[in-house]
């Protein structure tokens, strides 16, 4: 829904889950990690951190907003061992996903294949998935020394979305 016709409450649940959770565990965490002298810390954004898209402004607000706390909690924490970075995937292939697409079927008229490849993936110009594990991989290639230079950064993973 638009702005006018969003409700109130179903913002108030997607900041809370999608940005105030995320700010509650760094705060909790942050004094662990600087006590042992290096931590990471790895949000999951989005897409839409970095785009907009209409009838999504909670969604694109919360993200948007990771982003910034990621940049604020790196600048906060840049001498003390720890890392913090937001990676931002295109549509991720998960049953939440999954479970969308016969409602979209059904409110649009189209097949599974034109959900996937017209709507889901419009904007991906792989027009691939992005799979879990490779978010998992790239998570984990973060908390690895090697990566300890990376600090701050919203990383894209997208099919090329963002690109454009």
């Amino acid at each position: 829904a638009g702005i006018a016709d969003f409700p109130i409450d179903k913002f108030d649940a997607i900041i809370a889950i999608n940005l105030s959770s995320a700010w509650h565990m760094m705060r909790a965490s942050v004094p662990h990690m600087r006590a042992k002298g290096w931590g990471r810390i790895i949000s999951t954004a989005s897409a839409h951190s970095l785009v907009a898209s209409p009838n999504k402004s909670a969604y694109v607000i919360a993200k948007h907003a990771i982003a910034g706390l990621t940049k604020t909690i790196a600048l906060e924490t840049a001498t003390d061992g720890i890392t913090v970075n937001c990676i931002s995937p295109g549509y991720v292939w998960t049953p939440l996903v999954e479970n969308q697409i016969p409602d979209t079927m059904a409110a649009r008229g189209m097949t599974r294949d034109q959900v996937m490849n017209d709507v889901l993936l419009a904007a991906q110009p792989t027009k691939e998935f992005v799979t879990p594990e490779q978010v998992a991989a790239f998570a984990l290639f973060l908390c690895r020394d090697e990566a300890k230079a990376i600090t701050g950064a919203n990383l894209s993973m997208d099919g090329g979305w963002t690109a454009a």
